[in-house]
């Protein structure tokens, strides 16, 4: 059980899969073949035990992505180009956005990470909160009501389209 456990969790830190891909391999009990003879077997846990470990695992992500980006900026802005391009840009896009953000921020987040659509998610929601300005407690509060949204939204899938396969089958 530990392993299946560490592999829901392992799919749930890749960028772009996250909880799209771990919730139904979780779930599911099918195999599906993939190119170049690989194939993936879903391990037919029960949703409850895979919906709390892949949110968990993906609230946990987006606590420890968003602090990273700052540090990978201090980096980043050592280079000249791409401090030309920061204070023109971002900083600027910062000071225009900041009252709605400050408004809506923390809505809008949660509802960009809640939506299960590839491009959206922790990842992509740490780091538009950071370009956004937003701060860490407010993206935390966030990401954490974004990745439950989208977690019930992915089980609910997972487990209505499982059941309409049996029924027609």
């Amino acid at each position: 059980m530990f392993a299946r456990i560490f592999i829901l969790f392992a799919i749930t830190m890749i960028p772009a899969f996250e909880l799209r891909a771990s919730i139904p391999i979780g779930i599911l009990s099918v195999k599906v073949d993939l190119p170049f003879g690989m194939h993936i077997e879903g391990m037919g846990l029960s949703w409850p035990v895979v919906f709390m470990i892949c949110v968990a695992s993906n609230a946990v992500l987006g606590a420890l992505i968003f602090p990273l980006i700052d540090h990978i900026m201090i980096v980043l802005e050592k280079i000249p180009l791409v401090r030309s391009i920061w204070n023109k840009f971002i900083i600027r896009a910062q000071n225009r956005m900041h009252p709605y953000v400050e408004k809506w921020g923390v809505l809008g987040v949660a509802l960009f990470v809640a939506v299960p659509l590839p491009g959206s998610g922790s990842y992509s929601g740490a780091l538009g909160s950071y370009l956004l300005g937003i701060g860490y407690r407010k993206f935390l509060i966030a990401n954490t009501i974004g990745v439950i949204l989208a977690g019930i939204a992915v089980t609910a899938a997972t487990i209505t389209g499982q059941g309409f396969i049996k029924m027609l089958f």
